[in-house]
C-alpha cells in the first residue's frame, strides 16, 4: 500500500513572522490559563536558578503536543513544546525530554515572538559554540542534543519576559509488529538513571577501569518532582493519525485511555480520551488487522539524491515444534529488585518470572538471580525443574522487595556465565528490569564479550522502560525485547515471549541483492522467534531494479523468498530510517570493539550530515539573526523539573535509606519538590478549574490548527 509523508505542522521560511490572529489569541489563552481563580496546589513548572541566596521561581510549562502520522511500517512525528516564561527577567531554558530509540531525528524550528527559526544540523562543538556565541550577543537560539538515543536536551536562550516559546522536534521511526499486531511507543517521560559512582582517584572500579562509566551523569539527570508534595506537571496532548495499509480491526492502549475516530476501513484517528494528560508514563498503542485481513509485508521504496533506499518486511514461515522434539533448555531468570521496582513494577516483573517458572519441564534446567546494588542466587548453578525446585524458586521469588541501587553489570556477567558450553542445551537468560541505569554502553560491551551461545531476552517493566537499553540489548544478544506495562499484560506478553523461547528460531538468515553495491542494515541479519518479520533496510547505487532474496533456516529445514524490487511500494523518510540504522549498527561496533573509536565516529558523523541527523555527534542549533536582549542584562537559567514515571516510589529511588540509593540512583540529579504548603519552593498562585482546563485545551488546539500548513494536514486536538 502506498503512504506518503505527512504535512509538517509548521510550514514557513526561516525567521518568517506568524499571524497576528495566532499570537493574540496565543496571549489571550495565557492570560486565560494564569488568572486567579483561588487558592489551588501549584503545578510544578520551568525553575529558575538566580542569584545566589535567593529562592528559585517558577516560569510554567505550558503543554506538549504530539502529533504522529502512521503511513504503512513508518511513522513521521512533530512534537510541539510550548512554555511561557512568567517572570521578569531574561531566561536561557534547558529541558530534557524522551523520544523513541529509533527515531531519526531530522527537524526543529524555534519560535519566539512573532519569528519562526530553522535549525540547521552541524557536528556537535560546533552547533554548541555557535549557540553560546549566539547566547552571550542576546540573540534567540535553540539548541537540540543526543544524549542517548532515547534521551534528548533542549536548551533555549533570551527567552524574554513574559514570552511563551515554541520548540518542535520532528523525527522519523519504524513501527514494530509482532505476530499480528503493530506497535507505536511514544516515550513521554525520562525516568531517572541509576549512575555508578565513579571509582576513587587512583582505584579501579569493578569492572576494571578506572574511566567513570558514566561521565555524562549531569546531563541526564534532570530535576525530579516529589509526588508527595507536587502535584504531576508538564501536560501532554496526542493525536495519531493512522493510515494502515490494511483493513483495521482492533486499535487498543493498555497505558491511556483513548478515543478513536473510524475514518475509513484502513484509517483512524486517536486521541487520549481526557485530551491532557500528565507526562508520567509513555503511551503504547497497538492495532491489529480486521479478522482474516492479515496483510502481506514486502518492499517499499523512496528515492533520494539518485539513490534509492528499501525498507523489506518479510514474514518467515510460522513452523511449530512437536513437544517431544523441543530442546532441553537452561533458563536462568534475571530480576532487578531495585528501588525503582518499588510498587507495580515488583508486581508485574514477579508475575513475569513466575509465567516463566510454569512453562518449564522436568528436561529443562533453571536458576535465578536477583539483583539491586548487590546480587545473589538462588542456586550455585542451574538444577533440574523439578516439582520441589519450582516450589523453592516461588518462594524465593514471593520473598523479593524492591530496595537500593541497580548495579546491573556484574549479575548479567553471571547469568551469561557459561560452565558448560558442550552440554547441547540450548541456553537462555530472561532479564526482567526498568533499565533505569545510564551506564548503558558498559553493559552493552559485557554482553558481546560473555554472550558466546546464551541468547538474551529482555522484558521491560514498567511506565517507562529505557527502551534503548533494553531493545539494544536483545539486538547484541541475540534475542528478543518484550514490554509488560500493566499487571492486565503479564499473561498475554508473557506467554508470547516463553512461546518464542520454545519454537525453532529462524536462523542463518541473509539477503541477496541480484544487483552489486547494496548497502544492507543491519548487516548481520538477526536470528527470529515465532511472530517477528525479518526487517532490513538497503541502500542501492541505482533504480530499483533486479531482486532481492532472502534466505534461512527453520527448524533444520532451508526457507527462501525471492522479492521483486520494482514491485516495491512507495515511501517517504525511508532514507532516515537507513540512516539512523547504519548509524546504531556503527556505534555498536564502536562499543564492542570490533570498530575503532576513529573510523567508527568518520563513519557517524559522514552519515548523520548527508541525511540531517542529530547523533552523538551532531546537533541541531537554531539562531535568530536579530539581537533582542541588550548588553548588560543579565540572563537566567533555567532547568524543567520532570514528573516521577507513574507507580515509581519517589522514596524508594531518592530516600538515601539503602546503598546506591541517592545520590548514587541518578547521582547528579536535582530533586526539586514542588508545593504550596511552605515545605518546599512558595510559587504564585495558577489558574484552576475550568478557566485552566479550558485554557490548556484551546492552547494545544490553536497549536495543531495554527502551526498547520493552510489547505490540509492536522487540525489540532479532539478533546
Amino acid at each position: 500500500m502506498p503512504f506518503t509523508s505527512p504535512r509538517p505542522m509548521i510550514d514557513t521560511p526561516r525567521n518568517a513572522a506568524l499571524s497576528p490572529l495566532f499570537l493574540g489569541l496565543l496571549a489571550l489563552l495565557v492570560m486565560l490559563a494564569s488568572a486567579h481563580a483561588g487558592p489551588v496546589p501549584a503545578r510544578g513548572g520551568l525553575m529558575l536558578r538566580g542569584p545566589v541566596g535567593t529562592a528559585p521561581v517558577e516560569a510554567v510549562r505550558l503543554a506538549t503536543d504530539i502529533g504522529v502520522e502512521v503511513s504503512g511500517p513508518t511513522a513521521r512525528a512533530v512534537v510541539t513544546q510550548a512554555f511561557r516564561n512568567t517572570t521578569a527577567d531574561w531566561v536561557e531554558g534547558t529541558y530534557v525530554y524522551p523520544l523513541p530509540e529509533d527515531a531519526a531525528v531530522d527537524g526543529m524550528k524555534l519560535v519566539v515572538g512573532n519569528r519562526v527559526i530553522v535549525a540547521d544540523i552541524r557536528e556537535r562543538a560546533a552547533a554548541k559554540h555557535a549557540y553560546e556565541a549566539a547566547k552571550a550577543a542576546g540573540q534567540a537560539a535553540a539548541l537540540t542534543e543526543q544524549e542517548r538515543p532515547n534521551i534528548f536536551t533542549n536548551a533555549v536562550a533570551n527567552i524574554g519576559p513574559g514570552e511563551t516559546v515554541l520548540v518542535q522536534i520532528t523525527y522519523q521511526q519504524t513501527i514494530p509488529v509482532s505476530g499480528a499486531a503493530r506497535t507505536l511507543r511514544l516515550p513521554l517521560v525520562v525516568a531517572p538513571r541509576y549512575t555508578p559512582v565513579p571509582p576513587a582517584l587512583g582505584t579501579v572500579a569493578l569492572d576494571g577501569t578506572a574511566h567513570d562509566p558514566v561521565p555524562d551523569r549531569a546531563r541526564i539527570s534532570p530535576p525530579v518532582l516529589d509526588p508527595a508534595v507536587s502535584r504531576p506537571t508538564n501536560p501532554v496532548a496526542v493525536t495519531v493519525r493512522l493510515q494502515a495499509g490494511f483493513a483495521i480491526g482492533a486499535v487498543r492502549s493498555v497505558t491511556h485511555a483513548i478515543h478513536v475516530t473510524v475514518t475509513g476501513p484502513e484509517a483512524r484517528t486517536i486521541t487520549l480520551a481526557e485530551g491532557v494528560v500528565p507526562a508520567d508514563r509513555d503511551l503504547e498503542l497497538t492495532w491489529e488487522p480486521a479478522q482474516s485481513r492479515m496483510p502481506g509485508l514486502g518492499l517499499f521504496r523512496e528515492t533520494v539524491a539518485g539513490r534509492t533506499y528499501l525498507l523489506a518486511a518479510v514474514n518467515p514461515p510460522a513452523l511449530e515444534a512437536d513437544a517431544p522434539a523441543r530442546p532441553a533448555r537452561d533458563v536462568t531468570f534475571v530480576i532487578d529488585n531495585s528501588g525503582s521496582m518499588a510498587g507495580a513494577s515488583m508486581r508485574q516483573a514477579k508475575a513475569g518470572l513466575l509465567a516463566g517458572l510454569v512453562r518449564l519441564t522436568p528436561r529443562d534446567r533453571f536458576n535465578i538471580i536477583r539483583f539491586d546494588d548487590t546480587w545473589d542466587a538462588l542456586h550455585p548453578a542451574s538444577v533440574p525443574a523439578t516439582p520441589e525446585a519450582l516450589r523453592g524458586a516461588e518462594g524465593f521469588v514471593a520473598a523479593l522487595e524492591a530496595r537500593g541501587g541497580t548495579e546491573m553489570l556484574a549479575p548479567l556477567r553471571a547469568a551469561l556465565a557459561d560452565s558448560q558450553p558442550e552440554d547441547g542445551r540450548v541456553r537462555q537468560v530472561v532479564f526482567l528490569t526498568d533499565g533505569a541505569v545510564g551506564d548503558e554502553e558498559r553493559i552493552f560491551a559485557a554482553i558481546h564479550a560473555g554472550l558466546g551461545r546464551s541468547r538474551l531476552f529482555m522484558v521491560g517493566i514498567g511506565s517507562a522502560p529505557n527502551g534503548h537499553l533494553m531493545r539494544h540489548a536483545a539486538e547484541i544478544g541475540r534475542g528478543t525485547f518484550t514490554e509488560i506495562r500493566d499487571l492486565a499484560q503479564v499473561g498475554e506478553r508473557t506467554r508470547a515471549l516463553y512461546e518464542k523461547l520454545e519454537a525453532p528460531a529462524v536462523t542463518d538468515l541473509t539477503a541477496t541483492f541480484s544487483v552489486p553495491g547494496v548497502e544492507v542494515t543491519p548487516g548481520a541479519l538477526p536470528d527470529l522467534y515465532r511472530g517477528e518479520p525479518l526487517v532490513f533496510a538497503a541502500r542501492l547505487p541505482q533504480s530499483g531494479a533486479g531482486s532481492v532474496t532472502v534466505s534461512g533456516r527453520v527448524a533444520g529445514r532451508t526457507w527462501t523468498r525471492t522479492l521483486q524490487l520494482d514491485e516495491a511500494a512507495p515511501g517517504a523518510g525511508i532514507s532516515k530510517v537507513w540512516a539512523r540504522s547504519r548509524i546504531g549498527e556503527t556505534e555498536t561496533a564502536r562499543i564492542t570493539g570490533r570498530l575503532d573509536r576513529d573510523a567508527a565516529e568518520t563513519t557517524i558523523l559522514a552519515l548523520a550530515l548527508e541525511h540531517g541527523l542529530t547523533t552523538r555527534l551532531t546537533s541541531l542549533v537554531a539562531i535568530d539573526a536579530t539581537p533582542r536582549r541588550a548588553p548588560g542584562m543579565p540572563l537566567v537559567a533555567a532547568d524543567l523539573p520532570l514528573n516521577l514515571p507513574a507507580g515509581w516510589d519517589f522514596a524508594e529511588v531518592f530516600g538515601g535509606d539503602h546503598p546506591g540509593a541517592a545520590p548514587d540512583h541518578g547521582a547528579g540529579a536535582r530533586v526539586v519538590p514542588i508545593n504550596a504548603a511552605g515545605t518546599g519552593i512558595d510559587l504564585p498562585q495558577t489558574g484552576a478549574g475550568i478557566l485552566l482546563q479550558l485554557g490548556l485545551g484551546l492552547l494545544i488546539a490553536l497549536l495543531g490548527i495554527a502551526l498547520s500548513r493552510p489547505g490540509g494536514g492536522r487540525t489540532g486536538v479532539v478533546r
